[in-house]
């Protein structure tokens, strides 16, 4: 049974990918909250900006980290602080998991799911602060890939808004809901389930010639204009 180590598994697409793998695989869940119970999960309460990450025991195979966020200010609103804040939790937070459990990645020849947006692609008013955070997390995808090639496949999914907690403000009513539909060429957002199938599939031995990858899942709102 391999080992996944899952940041932020208990809220979210987070917590799908961990409903998702559970039941064949030993989770390692660090968060600030825990998941679900389960004979295959071990839960590690943990601040992945402010505090040490803990020692894993177990073999590493796979690392999803999840952490986010949506800031969407105007760029006149927008401070430096956010910039930072953002940056901390999107890239300085996924690179603090990575140096954590790079050994073990390695020695298992592992692979790693990060998360993007489509703000990185769809030049979006009020997205400033995430998008140039995602698009650096994009950036160390791609050179991590180069770097560990044959030692460890990093990919990064990029999706459209997601009913997710973190989203719950932009899609707090049918008529926000519908509206977001709308604005997507198959006429839906998505569903976490949806987010964790294609994370699963990359995390498995069925991916295994896929590295180095920026894949959106978007509803077509990014390549399809109707």
């Amino acid at each position: 049974m391999k080992t996944i180590v899952i940041i932020g598994g208990s809220k979210g697409i987070g917590k799908a990918i961990v409903d998702n793998l559970k039941d064949t695989s030993r989770i390692i869940n660090i968060s600030r909250t825990p998941a679900e119970k389960h004979n295959n999960i071990v839960n590690y309460s943990c601040d992945i900006i402010k505090e040490k990450l803990p020692d894993i025991e177990k073999d590493v195979h796979s690392l999803v980290y999840c952490p986010g966020s949506i800031n969407l200010k105007s760029f006149t609103r927008l401070t430096l602080d956010d910039f930072q804040n953002d940056f901390n939790v999107n890239v300085i937070g996924a690179i603090k998991t990575l140096k954590a459990y790079e050994n073990q990645l390695v020695k298992n020849k592992g692979s790693v799911v990060l998360f993007s947006s489509v703000a990185t692609k769809l030049g979006m008013p009020f997205h400033a602060s995430i998008a140039a955070s995602k698009s650096a997390v994009e950036g160390l995808t791609k050179s991590l890939a180069a770097e560990y090639a044959t030692k460890v496949r990093f990919n990064t999914i990029a999706p459209t808004v997601t009913n997710t907690p973190l989203a719950s403000r932009l899609l707090r009513n049918e008529k926000q809901q519908e509206s977001m539909k709308q604005r997507h060429p198959l006429k839906k957002y998505l569903e976490s389930k949806e987010v964790a199938d294609l994370a699963c599939y990359l995390l498995s031995d069925k991916a295994s010639v896929i590295t180095g990858q920026v894949i959106p899942i978007d509803a077509g709102i990014v390549t399809i204009k109707l």
